[in-house]
């Protein structure tokens, strides 16, 4: 009998994008603060930069 191959450690999601590595940003128009529009954008998450996966903290 073969031995089993280890498994995959299970990274965790990211807890500011849930995983999709993307965020949505309300989009501001005028000078200096702006003012907040109904408009959204979609964001890279800066927290795991795009991955999805939460970051380790060692």
């Amino acid at each position: 009998m073969a031995p089993r191959k280890p498994a995959k450690p299970r990274t965790r999601k990211c807890p500011d994008c849930a995983g999709n590595g993307e965020i949505t940003e309300a989009v501001r128009v005028g000078p200096r603060k702006g003012r907040a529009t109904e408009h959204r954008q979609a964001a890279m998450c800066l927290t795991c930069f795009g991955s999805g996966e939460a970051p380790t903290t060692d």
